[in-house]
């Protein structure tokens, strides 16, 4: 395998449908000069990326610093992917914003309540495929 058949990038649309099929990824944020990543569920149209916190350092971070990255990943006996979002991040203040959330079904895996959506608007989605078994 050559290097450029163990790594490939990935189309956007693969990358949207990756983001469609999961439900785990890494919010990372900023705020005070300080990186934070904090694991999360998600639903994502493929246009945009929904996520349900709590009041908290996570949803005070979003607040000052909407700019946010966020990635998920996966693999298979053959490969694994990564898929990277750069976007802007805003907190569903609006009633009728919050009740077209509370049809996504979101779940949390955590048992704290998080009453909280925010919804990441898609600015830059990048992703890379990693062929398995390389050196």
């Amino acid at each position: 395998m050559t290097s450029s058949d163990e790594v490939e990038s990935l189309a956007p649309e693969e990358c949207r449908e990756l983001l469609r099929a999961g439900n785990l990824g890494r919010l990372a944020a900023t705020a005070a000069g300080e990186i934070d990543i904090f694991p999360v569920n998600y639903v994502s149209d493929g246009t945009s990326i929904l996520i349900r916190t709590a009041a908290g350092t996570k949803l005070l971070e979003l607040t000052i610093h909407e700019a946010v990255a966020f990635e998920i990943d996966g693999h298979d006996a053959d490969a694994a992917w990564s898929v990277i979002v750069h976007g802007r991040a805003r907190q569903l203040e609006q009633r009728a914003d919050i009740e077209a959330a509370e049809v996504a079904a979101l779940e949390s895996w955590m048992p704290t309540p998080k009453d909280r959506y925010v919804r990441i608007e898609i600015d830059r989605l990048t992703g890379l495929r990693f062929r398995m078994g390389g050196r």
